[in-house]
């Protein structure tokens, strides 16, 4: 599923991730979505109708469905070769097997994630609990294992990293430098985009540099990727849309599975998808070595022991 670009011997061509025709048949809803800010419009109205129901829209007819998202028979067509099918039957066929597929919610008011007008909190704690693990899931399902190697075996030889993001991407990516730096990793985190842009130019060959972007587009992100890339470290896109512009200047393209609804400005599901690609990596690097790595946990541990609040012991 990985691809490489001639310019590289680590680019991961971002048109392919995620599109292959001959995929298992699991995780189509995720492809989908995923893909959806690239489609044109037309489709983008496909998608929505095979996405809140993929058993219902399994069983529609091309024509019933191209009329339910208001379009014509050609455009779902379209819609299917651009997501990577080769029409109408491989898509029935496979929503049909998602379907099949995936659980039911674990509260029967749970429906496609979204929190409606007057929801109680016993719902809201039930949509919450199901898109978190949902996203979790999806994107553990979808995130490629050799890609992930690559990640790993670049940041165990980087002379250092530098990790970026903003708003709550920001916060993935200091979590992330965090980990890096406690197990004796090089690494840094900059909130301001001016730091980072002048660390970047600092970077070499040798050097990684991690951009993280639920929606790929952020510009600071792809700015300070775009810096990094020129000076010649290899560069890393974690995002949740394989198609943004993020994955123009990346090398390495990880994606997540998480798909915000009602409240998508408070980041909730996507943030917790991030972590999750974040910790896969953070722990593949730690096993590389766990002799250093334990070593460094438990210095960094003791460091901090004292500052530790305790029935047994206060600082005077």
């Amino acid at each position: 599923m990985t691809q490489q670009r001639s310019e590289s011997n680590f680019h991961t061509v971002a048109t392919e991730t995620n599109v292959s025709t001959t995929s298992e048949p699991t995780g189509l809803i995720v492809q989908i979505g995923g893909l959806l800010p690239s489609l044109s419009p037309a489709e983008q109205r496909v998608a929505r109708q095979v996405m809140a129901d993929p058993a219902q829209a399994a069983r529609r007819t091309i024509t019933e469905l191209a009329t339910e998202a208001g379009t014509s028979e050609a455009t779902v067509i379209r819609f299917c070769r651009s997501v990577g099918l080769e029409g109408y039957p491989q898509l029935r066929i496979r929503l049909a097997a998602e379907a099949a597929r995936r659980a039911e919610p674990p509260d029967s008011r749970v429906v496609g994630g979204d929190i409606p007008p007057g929801a109680d909190m016993t719902q809201i704690i039930a949509t919450i609990a199901f898109n978190d693990s949902r996203a979790v899931e999806d994107t553990a399902e979808q995130l490629d294992a050799t890609t992930c190697e690559n990640v790993v075996n670049l940041l165990v030889r980087a002379g250092r990293v530098d990790v970026f993001g903003v708003g709550a991407s920001g916060f993935v990516a200091a979590d992330f430098q965090q980990k890096l730096h406690r197990i004796g990793r090089t690494a840094f985190y900059w909130q301001d985009v001016h730091t980072a842009l002048s660390s970047a130019s600092l970077l070499s060959k040798g050097d990684v540099a991690i951009g993280i972007s639920h929606t790929g587009n952020t510009a600071e992100t792809v700015d300070v990727l775009k810096q990094a890339r020129d000076r010649g470290a290899t560069t890393v896109a974690l995002t949740n849309f394989p198609r943004s512009a993020i994955t123009d200047v990346a090398d390495l393209v990880l994606t997540t599975a998480a798909r915000e609804t009602t409240y998508r400005a408070g980041a909730t599901s996507s943030r917790l998808a991030q972590l999750t690609v974040v910790d896969c990596l953070f722990v593949g690097v730690a096993a590389r070595n766990r002799t250093r790595t334990n070593a460094a946990l438990a210095a960094t541990a003791e460091a901090v022991e004292e500052r530790r609040a305790s029935s047994g012991r206060r600082r005077s």
